[in-house]
């Protein structure tokens, strides 16, 4: 209640402390989704991750799943104590599902990174598919 009535350069003065450090264990990474006559191209930032730390699958129903697994952290020794740990926690995780459409080309997706910049090239089917119907039972209770 502090921090919303003095704001946080006066919190020291009125309870002793300031934060320690936050720690996010899993964050979802900024995207952008961009459609040529031809594509689908995703840009996903990846910030300091290496091919070898990004995961990209395809999983049931079109979803595009993007995982990532790094941030470590730095070790200063063993007498080095923390205080505060905000470009990265050992616990730099993230994961991004995004649901395809239909008129894509699932085995010729292609994936690579840059700059901390993910690139996913989805390419289209020209051929549209038939529409999927289903019938549905429908019941009564009287």
């Amino acid at each position: 209640m502090a921090d919303t009535i003095f704001g946080y350069p006066f919190r020291p003065f009125f309870l002793g402390h300031r934060p320690i450090f936050r720690e996010y264990s899993f964050s979802t990474p900024l995207l952008e989704w961009i459609e040529s006559p031809t594509s689908y191209i995703l840009k996903i930032n990846v910030p300091g991750l290496s091919k070898d730390e990004i995961k990209v699958q395809i999983e049931e129903g079109n979803i595009l799943h993007v995982r990532g697994e790094g941030g470590k952290k730095e070790n200063f020794g063993k007498d080095s104590v923390w205080h505060v740990a905000e470009r990265g926690t050992g616990k730099g995780d993230f994961s991004r599902m995004i649901e395809l459409p239909e008129n894509v080309k699932l085995d010729q997706i292609e994936a690579h990174v840059e700059n901390g910049v993910l690139t996913v090239v989805v390419p289209k089917d020209a051929a549209p598919k038939s529409p999927k119907v289903r019938n549905i039972n429908i019941t009564s209770r009287l």
